[in-house]
């Protein structure tokens, strides 16, 4: 089957937005700062911006096998009161700093 074509990182939706801050000249260590905000690995910033995202599948990667059922992570008991803080509209900020203090 033919491959899909290989997206830059630069052009990758997940990391997009730090390469243009960096295009903006902004200071690396407020890129890395928010990276790390919302949960991407600053290592991203490292690569050459025209080089095949590491979101996409190797080209030569087998189909994973099979596993136990997927659980949503909102049906998921472990995470139940962070939803259930969500719901009784808690700001957001406060539910994940719950989530960091539980672990």
């Amino acid at each position: 089957p033919p491959s899909a074509p290989l997206v830059p990182v630069k052009d990758d939706p997940k990391f997009a937005k730090y390469f243009k801050m960096l295009a903006m000249h902004l200071p690396r260590g407020a890129v890395e700062i928010k990276c790390r905000a919302d949960g991407v690995d600053v290592s991203v910033l490292d690569l050459d911006p025209n080089s095949p995202s590491p979101n996409q599948p190797a080209p030569t990667a087998a189909p994973p096998p099979p596993s136990a059922p997927l659980v949503l992570v909102k049906d998921d008991p472990k995470f139940a009161k962070y939803f259930k803080m969500l719901a009784m509209h808690l700001p957001r900020g406060a539910v994940e700093i719950k989530c960091r203090a539980d672990g």
